[in-house]
């Protein structure tokens, strides 16, 4: 799961932390690689670096960390967040593995990032969910995320 991010200005080194923690939260899920070893591997691999010809966005590091470690540490909380949002019949295992992770990536920022506003957060990850699906999606990111954006900062 890469998808790269044009290289640009440090405008994108946000959306482009985001992006690359979708990604390592979904190889954390996918292959069990441990957290010191993930969080190496996007340093020095993966963030700013120019794989198979397509050169990736610089991230911001301290940012990038924060997102993986801090989504990782309040999983449980998240996951229950996530869920009490999602229509009656539906478990949080019914969800694309991919599609998880936006979400699980924009209930963090949205419950312990104060510094970022919550339309900046809904927006990006619904730019992050355009990277992967349809519009349709999209709009179930910006749906869940709202909701739980009014449940959680009023």
């Amino acid at each position: 799961m890469t998808t790269p991010t044009p290289k640009g200005t440090k405008s994108q080194a946000r959306p482009a932390a985001r992006l690359a923690a979708v990604q390592a939260l979904y190889q954390f899920d996918m292959e069990g690689t441990r957290l010191p070893t993930l969080l190496d591997e996007f340093h020095r691999h993966r963030l700013g670096a120019e794989i198979e010809g397509l050169q990736f966005a610089e991230a911001e590091t301290a940012f990038f960390d924060d997102l993986v470690k801090g989504t990782l540490a309040r999983r449980d909380e998240i996951d229950g967040l996530l869920s009490d949002k999602l229509a009656e019949g539906w478990r949080l295992e019914r969800l694309d593995k991919t599609m998880l992770q936006i979400l699980r990536c924009g209930i963090y920022e949205i419950i312990a990032r104060a510094d970022v506003p919550t339309a900046t957060a809904i927006s990006e990850y619904v730019d992050v969910a355009h990277a992967f699906f349809e519009p349709r999606e999209a709009k179930f990111v910006n749906g869940v995320l709202d909701a739980v954006a009014k449940a959680t900062r009023g």
